[in-house]
Parts: structure tokens; C-alpha cells; sequence
């Protein structure tokens, strides 16, 4: 139940925050095909002047009237059929010049004598139930089209009188207006504000067609799709929508919830078993996700400002890579579901996530912090640069490039929060384990002097528990850092162990356990778990850490001396003063130290050094464990167990491996004297 009540409360806290309309959003790309049905507005809506276009307006002088007209296809149909049937008795050779020069007259459009309605260069003109800016200079006035009219005829025919012919039969009548000025829907469009501060650069009328089913995809179609998308989510679709429309909402909480836990299960299902990372995990997740769903619809101008990478960030801090990656991907998602232009910003935000987390393994600390903000940011921009020279995002360049500016290096203020969190939670970081890792921290260094044998056993154990925690996918920084610390309570009395006895013996002194009972050797030994907890707790080591010390040895019994007890005449019954008083291993870094550790102590009475020999004694040990129920309470699958028996056993190989017999060379002086 501990597993799904935070995913539950995630699931809720989701579907609580998503959108409670129907949003429109076509999903399509300029330069190609519009693949889904044709659009037709269902209602009137202005057509939207993209961010770039506003600014420029801006700069220019207000006051101009834009002129509106309506092309007239019935009146351009009638006249271009009735030349195609009109009576040309001997000329009839004529009549193909005659209707593609009508045509070509309708198609630039024909005004009246007067002229545009008002002093302008652009005119727009509603044709096939789109409208789009013309230039004046294509437009004619009536008495000019009809002498251009015939002038093509005779160009094509200088032979002929065409003028005569043409007039005789009244062809140039056939040439009349087909733009008719549209007061009302000009005056809509082209008031003094309109033209300075308007967003809007026409005008598109309830069954207008927009796009047709494979229509190439334009800048003015797009700018059309984006204004009919944005007019339909205002206003049409600000109703709450119904049954279905939350039981569509719920789905997508929970194919969201569902991809989070599949992220933690297979990279990392350990995390389910540690309340204080698993719920700062689904804690940060949800935060964002919520700002991934709330953003895009509350204020999508400042999308690109926010820290979205922080995310990854604060993630990296306590998880490895891989479920980062995973988890902070699924904060994203809902920007593709929500947000406009939802690739470009999930994509530009994966980008930088994805980039910062590798680098900030290497510019964590102090300015270099800045560093990593600053490489973040050049990826988002080039991302978005991509994005914006392809037409797939749209926005002002100059502005983007501060937004995301901003974002990245909001990252480097909010960091610190992991460190607040660390303590809430309580938490290791990875960075705190790597300063753990470091072997001039005071307490090792105090370990070293004072038992440089421990110091160096320590070291040895980290190295093989690092080879094996890699085989497996375990936490390495963690199982270093605990193979470190797991002997430190032997700084207090270091004699007692045989690995420092060479100091004695080099003193001349005797054996540290020569002339005590069992009984008394067992206690001094057994100490040393006691006496580490309290150490680590005098130097504020983090729980986990402690942790190791206590499961190192688990309950097992320190067999040497029990034995010596029993071969004595001692009783079994007293087992418990040979028995540590640890815990048994849980996690799979746990289990991973009490086997390194007891197996390279125990590798140095091997006196075959095969790979046979290897096998055996890995497997004895482990067997050993085994038998003594030290592995009841452990997180570790027997597909992992073999390969961390597999591991040891390559380890040995590595570490013991055969050297090369060179052959003996005799002092040249014997050699002489022989």
C-alpha cells in the first residue's frame, strides 16, 4: 500500500489541475500537406498578426485604411462563359486569346473608374471564402482593363484589326468589376487603432474555408490555423466539459502516474522501499508536472522562463542518470499535450535537462555552477534556434533568448533547495557521498594513522564492491562511501584486529588476544560495531551510512573464537556473547559490503589461486551467509545474487591473476670468479 498511496495523491493532485475545457490544436507543419479534413471557420474570427509583425507595425505610422472587398465569382463565372460562347462567325480563331486574357484580368481583380475605395497599397480581398492582402498595383481600374483587354487579343493577332472585331461583337463589355467593396468589414479592420496596435491582419467569416485536405500549408494558413485554434479556446471552448471530457482527463493522469512508476521499476524499484526518497521523488515530479499542465493555459507568453530544468537538477542530487532522465521526461509530457508549439518546448527543455544533468557532474560547485547554466542555456537557444528557422516555433528570437536565459540561470538559485530537502526527507546526496568518498576527510585520515592496516582492508573492500555494485546496476557512490566507513569503529582500539598486529610485533611486543579468554576476545571484537555507530553519530554520517556499519558482519557469530569456546568445553547456549549486535543487510548495497568485506578478508589464506579455487571459495561463502538467514530481510533477486557471485569470483581472477616467471640472472662476478 506504502508504494501506490503517493502515486495515488499524484494521480489526484493531476487530475485536479488539468484543463476542465476542450482545448482545439491541429498538429501540422508549414511547407507540407494539411493531412486532416478540410477547416472551416464556425464562426467569424480575426486573423492574428504574428509577434514579429506587431513589432514592426508598431514602428510605423498609423491612419491608414486597408480596403475590404469581396470577389465576385458568380459575375466573373457569367462573363468568362458567355465569351466562350459568344458568336464570332470567321474570328472564331480569336476566342481562346479572349477567355485566358478575361481570366487573367478577373484573377488580379477589376475596381471600378474611381478606383481603391481609399489611398492605400494593400487592399484585402475575400476569394474563395478566404481573404488575403493584394498590392493596389495589381488591381485595375475598369477603363484600363478593358484597353488591356484588347491589347492582349491584338498582340497575339497583329495581323488583325482585333479592336474593330472585338468591339463589333461587344467583347470588351464582357469586362467588368469583380471586387466589390465591402464598407462594413473594411471599416472593422482598418479603424486607426486597428492598423497601430491591432493583433490582427484580417478577417475570416463564419463558413469561410480555411485549409482543404492536402492543401499546402502556408505562412498564411498558418497564421489562419492559429487564429481560428486561439479564438475556438477562448471563447468556444471555455465550457467545462462534461462526463467523458474528465473521464478523458483522468486517463491522461493516470498513462502519467503509470509512466512514472514503470520509470521507477525498472531503473530503480529500491526507491519504493525508501519512504524519503520515493516521496521526494514523486514530490518534485508532481510539482512540475503541475507546472508543465497550469503554465502553458495561465500564462503561456513567459512558458520559456520557467526553470523547468531545476527539475532534473534537484533529481540528480539524490538518483542516478537513468531514472533522472525518466522521471523528469515524464514532467514534461503534459507540454506536449498543453502547451502551444508543444514539441518545440518539450523538446527544448528535454534538451537542456538531459545536457545539464550530464554536465553538472563536472561544474557542481561554486562558479562553475554558473557554467553549467550558461552550456544549458546554449543548448535550449539552438534547440529553439532549430525549432524557430523551421518554422516549428514561433516567438520574437531576442525575447526567447532571454526567457530561456532566465530559466537556466533561475536553476543555478533554486539549486539549493536540495540541500533543504536532504534534510526534510533525510537524504544523501550524491555529492555529499562523493565528499564521503574522499579519503582527507578528518576521520579517515584518523583511521589511516591509527589503523593503517583497517585503513588499507577498507580500501580494498571499496574496490571490490565497486566492480560488483556496477555488475548489478547498484548505487556504487553509496556502497564506496559504505565500505569506507564500515570498520571506523576500530580506530578505538586497532590492536584488537590482525590486520594492524603487524605493529606489535614490530615493537616486539605481544599478540593483542594472547592470554584472553574466548569470551573477552569475542567482546573486543564484536565492539567494534558498537563503538562505530557512535562514532558516526559523533561525526554526523548520514543514517545510510551508518547503516552499513550495523549490517556489515548482520548477526553472524565471530566463528574463530566461538570455536576455540566450544573446542574448550564452553556451552552453545552462550552463542550470544560471539554473536554482533548488527542488522541484517536490506538493501542490495548492504548485501554487496558484508560479502566483499568478508570475502577479502578471507582471501588471504587462500593457497590455490585457480579459477576452481575461486568458484568454491565465493560460493562457500555465500552459501555460508546463506545458511546463517543473513539474507531473510534482503532486496536482491537471485538473478542479481548470481551475478554478484560472478562478479567476486572475476574479481579474485583479476586481483590474484598468475605473473610471469622470469628467468634468474647470474652476477657477473660469480661468473668470473668461476
Amino acid at each position: 500500500m506504502k508504494k501506490f498511496l503517493p502515486l495515488l495523491i499524484v494521480f489526484l493532485v493531476i487530475l485536479l489541475v488539468l484543463p476542465r475545457s476542450a482545448k482545439l490544436r491541429y498538429d501540422y507543419r508549414k511547407g507540407s500537406p494539411w493531412e486532416h479534413e478540410t477547416l472551416i471557420a464556425r464562426f467569424d474570427f480575426p486573423i492574428l498578426k504574428s509577434e514579429d509583425e506587431l513589432m514592426e507595425e508598431r514602428r510605423q505610422a498609423a491612419g491608414q485604411i486597408v480596403p475590404y472587398y469581396k470577389y465576385l465569382d458568380d459575375v466573373v463565372t457569367r462573363n468568362v462563359r458567355t465569351a466562350e460562347t459568344m458568336e464570332l462567325g470567321e474570328y472564331e480563331y480569336l476566342r481562346p486569346t479572349m477567355v485566358s486574357s478575361l481570366k487573367a484580368l478577373y484573377d488580379r481583380g477589376i475596381v471600378g473608374d474611381d478606383g481603391v475605395a481609399s489611398p492605400s497599397e494593400v487592399i484585402y480581398v475575400q476569394k474563395d471564402k478566404r481573404a488575403a492582402a493584394r498590392p493596389v498595383s495589381e488591381v485595375s481600374r475598369l477603363a484600363d482593363a478593358r484597353e488591356a483587354f484588347i491589347a492582349s487579343v491584338a498582340m497575339k493577332w497583329p495581323e488583325e484589326n482585333v479592336d474593330s472585331v472585338l468591339r463589333s461583337v461587344s467583347a470588351p463589355e464582357l469586362v467588368v468589376p469583380n471586387l466589390n467593396y465591402d464598407r462594413l468589414a473594411s471599416e472593422q479592420l482598418s479603424s486607426d487603432a486597428s492598423i497601430s496596435v491591432s493583433p490582427t491582419s484580417g478577417y475570416v467569416s463564419a463558413g469561410q474555408q480555411i485549409v482543404a485536405e492536402g492543401e499546402m500549408v502556408t505562412a498564411e494558413i498558418a497564421q489562419m490555423i492559429n487564429s481560428y485554434e486561439k479564438e475556438y479556446n477562448a471563447n468556444m471552448g471555455s465550457s467545462t466539459g462534461g462526463l467523458l471530457f474528465w473521464l478523458g482527463n483522468a486517463v491522461i493522469a493516470l498513462l502519467l502516474v503509470v509512466f512514472l512508476y514503470f520509470s521507477i521499476n525498472l531503473v530503480n524499484p529500491t526507491v519504493f522501499n525508501d519512504s524519503g526518497k520515493y516521496l521526494y521523488l514523486t514530490l518534485v515530479v508532481t510539482v512540475f508536472t503541475v507546472l508543465s499542465i497550469v503554465m502553458p493555459r495561465s500564462n503561456p507568453d513567459y512558458l520559456y522562463a520557467i526553470p523547468f530544468v531545476l527539475c532534473a537538477l534537484l533529481l540528480e542530487a539524490f538518483f542516478d542518470t537513468k531514472l533522472v532522465v525518466m522521471a523528469y521526461t515524464v514532467s514534461l509530457l503534459p507540454l506536449l499535450l498543453f502547451a502551444d508549439g508543444g514539441k518545440a518546448v518539450f523538446t527544448i527543455f528535454l534538451a537542456g535537462g538531459v545536457i545539464s544533468v550530464i554536465t553538472f557532474k563536472f561544474f557542481n560547485r561554486g562558479w562553475r555552477q554558473f557554467l553549467n547554466a550558461f552550456i544549458t542555456f546554449a543548448v535550449m537557444f539552438t534547440v529553439f534556434l532549430g525549432f524557430r528557422l523551421t518554422d516549428l516555433a514561433g516567438g520574437n528570437i531576442l525575447r526567447m533568448a532571454w526567457m530561456l536565459f532566465f530559466s537556466a540561470f533561475l536553476c543555478v538559485a533554486g539549486y539549493p533547495l536540495s540541500y533543504l530537502f536532504e534534510k526534510i526527507f533525510n537524504l544523501v546526496s550524491v555529492y555529499r557521498l562523493r565528499e564521503l568518498c574522499d579519503t582527507s576527510t578528518p576521520l579517515l585520515r584518523e583511521l589511516e594513522q591509527k589503523a593503517p592496516g583497517t585503513f588499507q582492508h577498507s580500501l580494498q573492500v571499496m574496490n571490490m564492491a565497486d566492480a560488483v555494485a556496477g555488475a548489478i546496476g547498484a548505487n556504487v557512490q553509496l556502497v564506496r562511501a559504505g565500505a569506507l566507513y564500515h570498520d571506523i569503529g576500530k580506530i578505538l582500539n586497532p590492536m584488537c584486529f590482525v590486520e594492524n598486529e603487524s605493529m606489535l610485533l614490530a615493537e616486539g611486543m605481544q599478540r593483542y588476544h594472547d592470554g584472553l579468554a574466548p569470551q573477552q576476545s569475542a567482546q573486543e571484537i564484536i565492539k567494534h560495531i558498537t563503538d562505530g555507530d557512535e562514532l558516526a553519530q559523533k561525526h554526523r554520517l548520514p543514517s545510510v551510512i551508518r547503516a552499513f556499519i550495523l549490517s556489515h558482519h548482520g548477526t553472524t557469530v565471530v566463528s574463530y573464537f566461538y570455536d576455540r569456546f566450544l573446542k574448550s568445553g564452553g556451552s552453545p547456549a552462550e552463542i550470544g556473547e560471539f554473536t554482533y549486535p548488527g542488522i541484517k543487510p536490506v538493501t542490495r548495497e548492504q548485501i554487496i559490503l558484508m560479502l566483499c568485506d568478508s570475502i577479502e578478508a578471507a582471501s588471504r589464506s587462500l593457497k590455490e589461486y585457480t579459477p576452481e579455487a575461486f568458484d568454491g571459495f565465493v560460493e562457500n561463502i555465500v552459501a555460508g551467509k546463506m545458511e546463517e538467514g543473513q539474507f531473510e530481510d534482503a532486496e536482491i533477486s537471485v538473478k542479481d545474487l548470481g551475478i554478484v557471485k560472478a562478479a567476486l569470483k572475476n574479481y579474485l581472477a583479476q586481483m590474484y591473476h598468475g605473473r610471469i616467471e622470469y628467468p634468474k640472472k647470474k652476477n657477473k662476478l660469480i661468473g668470473l670468479l668461476k
